[in-house]
């Protein structure tokens, strides 16, 4: 059993039912193998947009919906990761102050140690940064005493974005390479419970490659890490709070 006084909680806000596999699979993993709770929140399933095989297929939009749904739960149960679907549509994912209230109730429930979400910029998929938006928004929200939601205030904890499908469109510049090599595998059965985006698979299998190489050159030659080394990319966007440089 965790420890509560001692656990991490994770909590992932993906816009998309997919886009938490793909971009953060292996931290969630890893959070689960330590024993701390991992909780994901899909704000849509990405239904409309992220869906085109079963739309070819001639499915109607309730039935992609489910599909999609079985899809994000099969992956989540896969990594040990808690699943919540806000349903609040795709194509576009419209922000709003309900939908930010949704999310400062999950930042009470959860009292996260670290959030996980998607970056503010994507020139390619506007959902992208408009999750990113109001996963911020509902942070702050959630620390402050006076909000009126339940739960205890929110402390301060650190955001992580994870990698985007095109990151050099996206200004996005890792400064963080998280070691996903023993979880792996699970990521790799996490992505293959989505089938609606077969197409994903080999490229972030090919992309944990090419982090896992920098994150070798960055270690240095003395960790012994192994030569297949997997890695997730991300950036840390609130300083480090610490007493010893490392």
């Amino acid at each position: 059993m965790t420890d509560t006084a001692t656990s991490s909680p994770l909590l992932v806000i993906s816009a998309h039912a997919g886009d938490f596999v793909w971009r953060a699979a292996g931290a969630i993993a890893l959070a689960a193998e330590r024993g701390d709770r991992a909780k994901v929140v899909c704000l849509s399933y990405g239904e409309r947009g992220e869906s085109a095989k079963a739309w070819r297929a001639g499915k109607g939009l309730a039935e992609i919906k489910e599909i999609r749904r079985g899809e994000a739960e099969a992956a989540a149960a896969e990594l040990g990761a808690e699943i919540e679907f806000l349903d609040a549509g795709d194509y576009p994912l419209i922000e709003s102050p309900e939908l930010v209230d949704r999310l400062v109730r999950v930042y009470r429930e959860v009292e996260p140690a670290v959030v996980l979400t998607h970056p503010l910029a994507d020139p390619y998929n506007g959902d992208h940064p408009a999750a990113a938006r109001m996963a911020l928004q509902a942070r702050v929200l959630a620390q402050a005493i006076g909000y009126d939601a339940p739960g205890e205030p929110l402390g301060a904890p650190p955001v992580f974005f994870f990698e985007p499908h095109q990151p050099e469109q996206c200004d996005f510049k890792p400064n963080v390479l998280l070691d996903i090599t023993p979880v792996f595998e699970r990521k790799r059965r996490a992505m293959e419970c989505l089938p609606a985006q077969q197409h994903m698979w080999d490229y972030y299998t090919d992309l944990a490659k090419r982090r896992g190489v920098q994150l070798k050159r960055n270690a240095g030659p003395n960790l012994g890490l192994p030569h297949d080394t997997m890695a997730e990319a991300y950036v840390r966007l609130y300083p480090q709070t610490t007493g010893v440089l490392a």
